[in-house]
């Protein structure tokens, strides 16, 4: 009998410790939407997956680390957005095709190159990087429409040597 009675003795004064440690102080509550999409893309008017084309250059102008060259602009054009008014930026994100330093890895068989991008005032852009967030190159939808311009260049790693240059990179669109 004492040991029935020690049992319940410490059940109870567990179950007493338990209720005593799960009190809540307050409440938060979380909402959100999820759209079937945000706004229809097009990447130099050829849908939201594209390819942009950088002119060829000679493997001499990319002789050092830090050169660069073949900036290439191109533009997503932004329609039939949800919000008709508001900032929007772009998303450049982290991924297999994005370095540490934020540049494009090169797939191709060239070597000692990256793919740089850069945003409409020329400024390197951190694919990956949270400064995307903290300070995006905007722009204000009008009738939920408006076109963000970029430009992707060859940034040398080392002296290139000939070749293919390839990468990808995942983009998203941000409502501010």
């Amino acid at each position: 009998m004492k040991k029935v009675s020690m049992v319940a003795m410490g059940l109870l004064l567990a179950a007493a410790q338990v209720s005593a440690a799960e009190a809540s102080d307050g409440t938060i509550n979380f909402t959100g939407t999820i759209a079937s999409q945000t706004c229809t893309v097009s990447v130099n008017g050829a849908g939201s997956t594209a390819t942009v084309t950088l002119p060829k250059v000679a493997a001499s102008v990319l002789n050092a680390a830090g050169t660069v060259a073949g900036n290439t602009r191109f533009t997503l054009a932004l329609s039939d957005c949800s919000a008709t008014t508001g900032d929007v930026y772009a998303y450049f994100e982290q991924g297999a095709g994005v370095n540490a330093n934020g540049r494009l890895t090169n797939t191709g068989t060239a070597t000692g190159v990256d793919l740089q991008l850069l945003d409409n005032a020329n400024n390197a852009i951190n694919a990956g990087s949270s400064e995307q967030s903290t300070a995006p190159a905007t722009v204000a939808l009008t009738d939920g429409a408006g076109t963000l311009s970029y430009s992707a260049q060859y940034y040398a790693t080392a002296a290139a040597e000939a070749g293919t240059v390839a990468s990808t990179v995942n983009y998203s669109i941000n409502y501010l």
